[in-house]
């Protein structure tokens, strides 16, 4: 709940910036209305208000709810997959595992992301309305005005150079921070090599990792060391 939380309030916070990146992004370089970034700002502000620079914003939050639920499917049939339990899988297994994650999310949440593109890139004070291909008056309406216009899948128009970026993305990261937490645990006694999660013989895992030392060091002096009291 806190990490959705936290998700939603800088994704309200930064949105601005994603707008002007696709206003950027869609302008016609022989046919410029903005100079830069900072100009791209004050032109929106100046002329459609500050509420549009939040257009589209609600189609962020609504595609969250299929990346949320696309990446709780695949992970609750990983172990179905490598026939074993999610904490020993080895870094491989790992990165195919975010990797089919991310495949999936993206392919459920990809529809709110054209659509909100779309919303962003449309303007009546650009050339062309923005070069957007469809007239919608609202989140819904342009959903329906593709569909119409293009058909069902023109949802997912672009999706798989949205995979190339975003599936190797999550792999790496997720890839990373796996190795990462190994080489912690590696560091503190509870596995044996940062390359897998092999349990260190004899090692109660329960233990944190400054009472595991007090451990280790009273099978070697044969003193603990005395904690003082807190209250």
């Amino acid at each position: 709940m806190a990490g959705s939380l936290a998700g939603m309030v800088s994704t309200i916070v930064t949105y601005p910036t994603d707008l002007i990146k696709t206003r950027l992004i869609v302008q016609n370089l022989l046919e410029p209305s903005y100079r830069g970034i900072l100009h791209a700002f004050s032109t929106v502000y100046q002329q459609e208000g500050f509420l549009a620079l939040y257009r589209g914003v609600s189609l962020t939050v609504l595609g969250a709810l299929p990346f949320s639920a696309g990446s709780l499917l695949v992970y609750m049939n990983l172990e179905k997959l490598w026939n074993g339990p999610r904490d020993r899988f080895s870094p491989l297994q790992n990165f195919v595992n975010v990797c089919l994650a991310a495949a999936v999310t993206q392919t459920l949440s990809f529809p709110f992301d054209t659509v909100k593109r779309k919303m962003q890139a449309q303007s009546p004070h650009l050339p062309h309305h923005g070069g957007v291909d469809v007239r919608f008056s609202g989140a819904a309406d342009c959903f329906r005005q593709i569909v119409k216009a293009q058909g069902v899948l023109a949802l997912w128009n672009g999706l798989t150079a949205n995979l190339l970026k975003i599936v190797p993305y999550f792999g790496v990261m997720f890839g990373t921070f796996e190795f990462c937490k190994r080489i912690c645990l590696y560091q503190n006694g509870y596995i044996v090599s940062p390359l897998s999660y092999k349990l260190t013989p004899g090692v109660d895992q329960s233990l944190k990792p400054q009472e595991l030392r007090e451990f280790k060091k009273f099978f070697k002096t044969g003193q603990l060391k005395s904690k003082k009291p807190t209250l």
